[in-house]
């Protein structure tokens, strides 16, 4: 008998990055799993599909599901389904007029489940990113390597369990929350459990493109593709993918 098919619902939308690139990427590695059909959205409004799919994939930037979604996608972890959660998924964005960018608490049971709430990051420039456990199945083989990213910098739902960090302190312009000169690890990649689910939770692929910063500019001046130029950050993905399928 041949193996069923493993339905896989990605979730790829938001402000200001290159949606369209991380989806594309996103679809080309979720596409060499033979077995993964995947189902594709810009939010999270369709909650009966997300809840009928093997397991649930999510590339966002200031999109959150309502009080209502955010119970029943709980609900869908706790009942033993694995959550990929990538870059911005954890983050909720307003602009405060002569303050900068704020992280608003007003999804908290969203930013509870994923296990971590975006509060800024400073300009993007290469940092260090350690392997916290290097015998996790996850991270086991993979070196210490250089990010040319944003570094996200986030108010932490524990408990969770580290698994890549990296260190770093000082301030962040352009955000209302600019005060980050304690020297602690800030998580890179972790995993949150959830009764019989989890969420793996990887802050890295930072893209933007020159037309994704509209309105506040026509045009950005250069192309960002972060970690995905990196080897290492796509062998990640396809480990993350393989364990959210269950393929691990």
């Amino acid at each position: 008998m041949s193996a069923t098919a493993i339905d896989a619902y990605l979730v790829c939308g938001g402000r200001y990055h290159d949606i369209d690139y991380a989806r594309l990427q996103l679809l080309a590695l979720l596409g060499e799993q033979e077995r993964i059909r995947t189902r594709i959205a810009a939010d999270y409004r369709d909650i009966a599909a997300i809840e009928a799919s093997s397991f649930l994939v999510t590339y966002t930037v200031d999109v959150v599901p309502d009080d209502t979604a955010s119970a029943r996608l709980r609900a869908y972890v706790e009942s033993g389904h694995r959550w990929l959660a990538l870059h911005g998924t954890n983050s909720l964005l307003r602009y405060a007029k002569g303050r900068g960018w704020e992280a608003p608490r007003e999804a908290c049971l969203h930013m509870e489940t994923v296990g971590s709430q975006f509060i800024a990051h400073p300009p993007i420039a290469p940092y260090r990113v350690e392997v916290t456990q290097p015998k996790h199945p996850l991270v086991t083989g993979i070196g210490s390597f250089d990010a040319d990213d944003e570094l996200y910098l986030s108010e932490l739902h524990p408990p969770i369990e580290t698994l890549l960090h990296a260190r770093w302190s000082g301030e962040t312009p352009g955000f209302t929350e600019s005060d980050w000169r304690s020297d602690e690890p800030r998580p890179v990649m972790y995993l949150k459990q959830h009764a019989d689910g989890a969420v793996l939770y990887l802050t890295l692929g930072h893209a933007r493109g020159r037309y994704d910063m509209r309105p506040l500019m026509q045009e950005y001046p250069q192309v960002e593709r972060g970690s995905w130029k990196l080897p290492v950050f796509h062998e990640l993905l396809r480990r993350a993918i393989r364990w959210a399928a269950r393929l691990d």
